[in-house]
């Protein structure tokens, strides 16, 4: 007696990433939950991004980027997954964007309490040319000057360790992190080696992966080194 053929093998792949909660309602595909955003119905009628995964009620995920979200809106797939009356709201994306905005910025400040974040030109410069930094954030409209100097800093130190530079990211200007971080908001900083200072490059990554595949919000480098 022959197995089962391809497309029952295919639904049962379905329904396993169903089983897991890791299936995009857009476009099919079973992915890790760090790769997409999970949604649910607000009391309100409302979709929420419950981007920390622990909302109670039935959820539905959609791969992590502005895109995939915008054909959820479009097809309408939000009601279906969710098998509720709701409506999202028109900027949800947007409202997707902040959030992620936010939880990188709440995340930061973490680290600097933890001693793994450091702000300003001079200490970024120590830190990267020292390997103590994972990673570096310029504010978007920090001086190109101020950039050049620490980009040259990430330069050397590949060539003399032989590694990969570690990233930069142009994520916020100095107005938008006011708003988000108050007396935090920086200018230039660095993620340093630890768990706290790793959270801050993962979610700097998925904020850069959410943005059209981050063109221009990231130079260099091709991903943080873990902790030593």
């Amino acid at each position: 007696m022959s197995g089962p053929g391809p497309e029952a093998e295919a639904a049962d792949d379905d329904m396993e990433a169903l089983v897991n909660g890791r299936l995009c309602i857009v476009t099919r595909q079973s992915a890790p939950p760090e790769g997409l955003i999970r949604f649910v119905a607000g009391p309100d009628g409302s979709v929420v991004a419950d981007l920390k995964r622990k909302l109670p009620g039935r959820g539905c995920w959609v791969t992590a980027n502005r895109a995939t979200i915008e054909t959820a809106l479009a097809r309408k797939l939000f009601a279906r997954a969710l098998k509720a009356d709701v409506t999202p709201a028109p900027d949800l994306v947007d409202r997707v964007e902040r959030l992620l905005a936010a939880d990188l910025a709440s995340m930061m400040s973490m680290a600097r309490k933890a001693g793994q974040f450091v702000m300003g030109a001079t200490k970024v410069e120590n830190a990267v040319r020292s390997g103590a930094a994972l990673a570096t954030f310029h504010a978007r409209d920090a001086a190109p000057d101020g950039v050049r100097k620490i980009d040259q800093a990430r330069k050397a130190f590949a060539l003399m360790s032989d590694e990969d530079e570690i990233p930069s990211f142009l994520l916020l200007t100095r107005e938008e992190m006011d708003v988000l971080m108050g007396q935090n908001a920086f200018i230039h900083a660095a993620a340093l080696a630890g768990q706290a200072g790793e959270g801050v490059v993962k979610r700097a990554t998925a904020l850069v992966g959410f943005r059209d595949g981050g063109k221009d919000n990231r130079i260099g480098g091709r991903g943080g080194r873990s902790s030593r």
